[in-house]
């Protein structure tokens, strides 16, 4: 399975402020430089971050973002389930038209039950749980923060 790059730029981040040292707050500007996506992209998947309760967010000059009490519980499986979008696993419905064999097809059933299997996989990996010291330290290091985990 392949997630899509919004859900990967959204994990990242997650990563990254789980490792965070307790109580510091990072840009979306800091995140954007450690997980090495544009801003924009950074700005967005925190926005929706937000929006699910996975990260608090304080505003104004000193303020930034921290992984939220629920953030530190969520698995990768439950932040897939909610930023993956795609209703249909396959392009059987799409802007050049609906595939011919869309009618009865066991293949797209087989397709969304694949999926789920991957989530359910995943359901047992922790985000707070993903980053090591020795990965996340060089990152750290780059934008001015020793690494909290």
């Amino acid at each position: 399975m392949k997630i899509n790059a919004f859900a990967d730029v959204s994990l990242r981040a997650l990563m990254v402020l789980a490792a965070a040292p307790d109580g510091d707050l990072l840009t979306t500007q800091s995140v954007a430089d450690a997980v090495g996506t544009p801003y924009n992209h950074v700005s967005k998947a925190m926005a929706r971050l937000r929006v699910l309760g996975l990260i608090d967010v304080e505003r104004g000059r000193n303020g930034g973002s921290r992984l939220s009490a629920a953030g530190r519980r969520v698995s990768v499986g439950q932040v897939l389930r909610q930023l993956d979008t795609r209703e249909d696993p396959a392009d059987c419905i799409g802007p050049g038209g609906n595939c011919p064999l869309i009618n009865e097809c066991r293949l797209r059933a087989a397709l969304a039950r694949a999926r789920e299997a991957f989530y359910r996989e995943l359901d047992d990996v922790v985000v707070a749980d993903l980053p090591g010291t020795r990965q996340m330290a060089p990152v750290f290091q780059m934008i001015g923060l020793r690494p909290g985990v």
